[in-house]
């Protein structure tokens, strides 16, 4: 891997762990100093050992595996993208809401934060 590609790892990476973090802040009750640190210790440590763990195990098993291992992405994606399709067509079963429902839902509250509940401190 180049040092390109690892950079693009990196930030894909970063941005998942930062867009878990803003919401499980969002849905903390109470800030405590503990668990925030021990909840990013847990975010850090999975995100530098996950690819580790993927790239010691994929060189040990890549002679193993390299003749047939695009199909194994094939079948994997085919079923990612199978389960995408069938839980579309569900939702086009349910009743979908009309224009006008959904205008009035969005016009009852002026914005987003003032239907949300923010714990008093």
């Amino acid at each position: 891997m180049t040092f390109f590609e690892l950079f693009l790892i990196g930030i894909g990476l970063s941005m998942d762990a930062f867009a878990v973090s803003i919401c499980k802040g969002l849905s903390m009750q109470k800030i405590d100093k503990k668990y925030t640190l021990c909840i990013g210790l847990f975010f850090g440590g999975f995100q530098a050992l996950m690819p580790l763990t993927g790239y010691l195990l994929g060189s040990q098993f890549s002679g193993y595996i390299e003749r047939f291992d695009h199909w194994i992405a094939f079948v994997l994606l085919a079923l990612i993208g199978f389960n995408m399709i069938k839980e579309a067509a569900k939702r086009k079963k349910r009743k979908s809401p009309t224009r006008a429902s959904t205008s009035r839902s969005c016009s009852s509250s002026p914005s987003p934060r003032a239907s949300t509940r923010w714990p008093s401190a």
